[in-house]
């Protein structure tokens, strides 16, 4: 084994909120290694995204522009009921004074992460190293030591700061001992990603459709350019194995039931996965000299788009106070400040309105349907209403509420 120089930061997964971290760190000079155990970037396609004070964010760090180029921007979004049909539609422009970017933006996070790599190859003083594996770390009183499995053998780095971004089953928040407090869904869910076009049904480039026996979400992705792909989430019961729920004719029955043309149609399958889902905040987003960011501290079911918009925001925030403290600018109660904030609005936000929104799309109750399908009505007619129901779920008031904490 041996010893490798001194980093003031170690940055454990390269991923789009890893990479940010660093970006927005060395961006003020400060020095980072940031590793994964993927031999390269990875293609991760469930989240695609961006609401519009993530995009203000990626602005600040001169990204903004190069995703727009590539995403879809998606000004209205839908609420929808299966046997109802359509429910509300939202219209973001209502949020044209309160940000500068009154849309969502469809963008796959697999084509954010080469952009945030380009800009991390302008900065010497930043290594992005690939084939390397987190293994243990050993928190002393003035840094950190971090040891890594390399294709050359076993190498230990010491660090002034550690951050954990290595997602949801995270080795730095198990070897830092911080408990992920929370529960996982009983149901899994699938991504199904076709060539047909939802937009013929009436949807718009994001809906909601609501229904007791299974709901869906459809979205409408860039992929490779022009006309895009269409995916589909949606949960698969615990009776439906995964060999069955990867099989073919699950997803064309899927696909089915949203466009009631019959069985002879066939519909082209882009992609399908399965994965199960969790509600998990970590107890600490700061132990010691180990930080906590993205799926690493919080992970959660994906109705409403905030798993990595939120990891976004923990980026930003995380790497604008640890400059400070490493620059000598701050005390590292600036770092307790930081899991404050971003722990009490993911407990607030982006927990509370990811359940809700997935208990509403569910709901079996026809009474409590109806109850739900006149709410939302009532609420999309009143401009002053639906506004402030966008500021939830464009997660504004979440970052008003993060900056608030003290």
């Amino acid at each position: 084994m041996s010893n490798k120089p001194h980093t003031q930061v170690f940055i454990v997964g390269a991923g789009p909120v890893g990479l940010l971290t660093s970006l927005v760190l060395a961006m003020q000079g400060v020095s980072c290694i940031v590793i994964d155990s993927e031999p390269t970037l990875t293609k991760d396609m469930r989240a695609g995204t961006f609401h519009p004070p993530t995009l203000e964010m990626l602005a600040q760090v001169g990204v903004a522009d190069q995703m727009l180029a590539l995403g879809i921007r998606v000004p209205r979004w839908q609420s929808c009921d299966l046997t109802f049909g359509l429910v509300a539609e939202w219209d973001l422009d209502l949020l044209r004074n309160d940000t500068p970017y009154p849309y969502r933006l469809h963008l796959e996070q697999h084509r954010l992460t080469p952009i945030l790599l380009e800009q991390l190859k302008k900065f010497a003083h930043v290594q992005v190293l690939f084939n390397h594996r987190f293994e243990s770390l050993v928190q002393n009183q003035d840094d950190i030591s971090v040891t890594v499995k390399t294709p050359e053998g076993f190498h230990t780095w010491r660090a002034s700061w550690l951050v954990g971004a290595d997602g949801g089953r995270s080795q730095v928040r198990k070897s830092a001992g911080i408990e992920f407090a929370g529960y996982t869904w009983p149901e899994r869910y699938s991504v199904i990603s076709t060539d047909f076009d939802f937009g013929r049904l009436g949807y718009t480039e994001n809906a909601y459709i609501s229904d007791p026996d299974q709901w869906v979400a459809v979205f409408k992705m860039p992929d490779l350019g022009p006309p895009g792909i269409w995916r589909m989430t949606l949960p698969v019961n615990n009776e439906v194995t995964d060999e069955v729920a990867l099989a073919g004719p699950y997803a064309q029955n899927a696909i089915r039931r949203l466009t009631h043309e019959s069985p002879q149609n066939d519909y082209a399958i882009v992609h399908q996965s399965i994965y199960n889902v969790h509600q998990r905040v970590a107890v600490q987003l700061r132990k010691h000299r180990v930080l906590l960011v993205g799926d690493a501290a919080h992970v959660n079911n994906p109705l409403g788009g905030f798993g990595l918009n939120s990891g976004i925001h923990d980026a930003m925030n995380l790497g604008s106070k640890l400059t400070l403290v490493i620059q000598k600018d701050a005390g590292e109660e600036l770092l307790d400040l930081y899991h404050r904030q971003r722990h009490t609005v993911n407990m607030e936000y982006v927990q509370n309105l990811s359940v809700r929104n997935k208990k509403n799309l569910e709901e079996k109750d026809p009474i409590q349907i109806a109850k739900r399908i006149r709410e939302l009505q009532e609420t999309c007619a009143d401009p002053v209403k639906a506004r402030e129901y966008l500021l939830n779920s464009s997660m504004v008031n979440s970052i008003a509420r993060a900056n608030a904490i003290q």
